[in-house]
């Protein structure tokens, strides 16, 4: 079976922590200098797939210009976590009530959903649909590279928890351009492979 590698964004504009980015942060220019710091890639690697989040985009379109691999695939089962649009461009100082309400609530009940939230039941069944996407793809494209974002790249790799990996994925954010080697549908245990900072 082809590689599958894992990619994590560059730093985009208004990060800090437990912040919810608006849909349209674009990558700093530390961010780029992040992806140009992430090369080389793993040798075999022959094609790129990306969420079409611009923070993600931007960060696959930079890897792509600097290595001459082509971007076979767009695609929003690659997007970070649907936070609700009431929490997007704050931190946890100041989420709202509902938001809170939602929080403490969402491990006992996944499919409930924060206004136009994704429910972490939803979250999982996207994660598991994109698991399958990438291997298919990879069988058509050979080792790809998968850029994504940190919650959702949390709970794509750890599917034996449910919709709990959700909370996984929240304590144990991935380093901007931090990468992984994924394999699907089997062990969560993965190589770690972090660039030079």
């Amino acid at each position: 079976m082809a590689d599958i590698w894992l990619m994590r964004h560059g730093a985009y504009e208004g990060h800090r922590p437990g912040y919810h980015a608006p849909h349209e942060a674009a990558l700093t220019q530390e961010g780029r200098e992040q992806v140009r710091r992430s090369l080389p890639l793993p040798e075999d690697v022959t094609a790129i797939v990306t969420s079409p989040i611009p923070r993600a985009r931007q960060t696959a379109t930079l890897v792509s210009h600097l290595t001459g691999l082509p971007i076979v695939a767009t695609t929003g089962l690659l997007a970070e976590w649907r936070a609700p649009s009431i929490v997007l461009g704050r931190s946890a100082e100041t989420y709202p009530s509902a938001y809170r309400a939602w929080r403490a609530r969402r491990l006992a009940n996944p499919s409930l959903r924060c206004e136009d939230g994704e429910s972490l039941t939803d979250l999982h069944t996207r994660a598991r649909h994109c698991a399958a996407f990438l291997h298919h793809t990879a069988q058509r494209h050979g080792p790809l590279l998968a850029v994504s974002h940190t919650l959702f790249l949390g709970v794509l790799t750890h599917p034996q928890e449910g919709p709990a990996a959700f909370v996984t994925a929240a304590r144990t954010p991935w380093q901007f351009t931090e990468r992984h080697l994924f394999t699907p549908f089997q062990s969560p245990a993965l190589r770690l492979q972090r660039p030079d900072r």
